[in-house]
């Protein structure tokens, strides 16, 4: 597996089994096809706290709190990554997403030991679909297969 925060995993691939002891929240990308429904999807995938906006900075400021998550790892899985925001009209919410999802884990791969915050891994899975592989290769975003 590459060290990548980014993953690519075949179609009911159980990843409980690749990552035991994962906090592992879903999305359905059938469910999130419009950034409205992709906030109100990740909100109760990963538990947000009420007082969570829905917009990419209150997205951003979740991902990197998590203080209510008590696993190290977290997973986000995106399943049926084709549908994932097909309803926007280009790929430019997709790449503000991954670049917060990108930015957000390397931010917590290097925190400070010292914080006063537990240290979280974060990867981002996608169910392989040609769609995403298009959009992670096209924007030169290294990813692995798990």
């Amino acid at each position: 597996m590459k060290n990548t925060h980014f993953l690519i995993a075949k179609k009911g691939t159980d990843l409980r089994k690749s990552f035991l002891g994962a906090f592992i929240g879903i999305i359905d990308g059938q469910k999130a096809t419009s950034m409205k429904d992709f906030h109100e999807q990740i909100g109760a995938a990963l538990n947000f706290p009420d007082y969570s906006g829905k917009n990419l900075d209150a997205l951003d400021e979740m991902l990197n709190d998590l203080e209510w998550i008590e696993e190290e790892k977290v997973i986000i899985y995106i399943t049926n990554s084709g549908d994932w925001l097909s309803k926007e009209k280009t790929d430019d919410k997709i790449l503000s997403i991954l670049d917060i999802f990108d930015a957000t884990a390397e931010d917590w791969k290097w925190m400070d030991e010292e914080e006063d915050i537990a240290k979280k891994e974060l990867r981002i899975i996608f169910e392989d679909t040609p769609r995403i592989r298009r959009i992670l290769e096209e924007q030169e975003i290294p990813f692995g297969d798990c």
